[in-house]
């Protein structure tokens, strides 16, 4: 049996789909398949039921990914003991899963870093809709999340990162742009770009906006800070959104922020982890480097094609 194998088995099972996990390790559809068909044939059972769609394990199957897990978890534990005691450092894998909002170009400069400081660590982040992040992490694809309003309970643990400012969004030449600052009065009625409902963000807003008695009139909602820059660019809607990501919309003028009066609006930026699963030195070490200011880095040169994997997700900017 070889271990390549048995991740890609854990990724069929994972994703519930022969072509994500395909994708993941860089094979074919077909090699997957046969991947795992051999398994089964070694083990005189069927390990998922293809007849499913999205694909479902059989119960054989959930024994052997659940088991499959720990032992790749413990292998790759043993691995990076071993290269730490030779080597004297820090080396490992490393998996991010992290929402599009924690900013892209600062997330750059982490992994930067981190690649300059450890070079031995496998370091890759995907960036995926805040489900998507809770799922990766709870199936052990991840090893740490970036999220906002992070969960703290249950089967995660989360670890604070950033608060941001959250503050009022206008477009140029709004009634209430270039002004320092506003009431929650002046917001009341106003029409209003959201984030859709299902969204921790939205419905932190929600309670805002309600213990503020400022009604608003939901014109357009969006999963995205992306999409509602841009609604609110284009019309006269207006919305809340952390300060940084609207920097610089503002700084070409397409965009004005504004400072809500009397209120202390903020959207806390966490990292989660498995509540009972330990953190590998590479995976602490990573975590304690977010917590340093990216602009204290040594300024580093382009980085090579080839890199410890800083990958981010093909799938398409829609994400909080």
């Amino acid at each position: 049996m070889q271990l390549r194998n048995v991740e890609i088995f854990c990724d069929v099972a994972s994703r519930r789909s022969f072509s994500k996990a395909a994708k993941a390790h860089n094979v074919s559809q077909s090699m997957t398949s046969q991947i795992v068909h051999t398994l089964e044939e070694h083990l005189g059972t069927l390990l998922i039921d293809r007849s499913k769609r999205p694909l479902e394990l059989t119960a054989a199957g959930e024994l052997y990914y659940d088991g499959c897990r720990k032992l790749l978890d413990t292998y790759r534990r043993l691995e990076d003991r071993v290269r730490q005691v030779e080597n004297n450092k820090v080396a490992g894998r490393v998996r991010v899963a992290a929402i599009y909002s924690v900013g892209l170009l600062k997330m750059d400069a982490y992994v930067r870093r981190a690649e300059e400081l450890y070079p031995e660590v496998d370091l890759r982040v995907d960036y995926l809709h805040p489900d998507e992040v809770y799922e990766r992490v709870q199936s052990d694809e991840a090893t740490l999340g970036l999220v906002s309003f992070p969960r703290d309970g249950g089967e995660f643990s989360s670890i604070s990162w950033q608060e941001q400012k959250m503050v009022l969004v206008v477009p140029a030449g709004h009634r209430l742009a270039g002004r320092k600052s506003v009431s929650s009065a002046d917001i009341a009625g106003e029409d209003f770009v959201a984030f859709t409902s299902e969204l921790s963000v939205r419905k932190q807003i929600d309670r805002w906006l309600k213990q503020e008695h400022a009604p608003v009139n939901i014109v357009h909602e969006f999963d995205n800070i992306e999409n509602i820059k841009r609604a609110v660019e284009v019309g006269s809607a207006v919305a809340i959104l952390p300060e940084p990501a609207v920097k610089r919309e503002v700084a070409l003028g397409l965009l004005d922020s504004v400072r809500v009066k009397d209120v202390d609006w903020r959207r806390p930026l966490g990292i989660i982890h498995r509540r009972h699963k330990t953190l590998s030195t590479a995976a602490n070490k990573f975590v304690e480097l977010l917590h340093e200011d990216p602009a204290t880095f040594p300024k580093s040169g382009p980085r090579p094609e080839s890199t410890n994997g800083h990958k981010r997700s093909k799938r398409k900017k829609t994400r909080v």
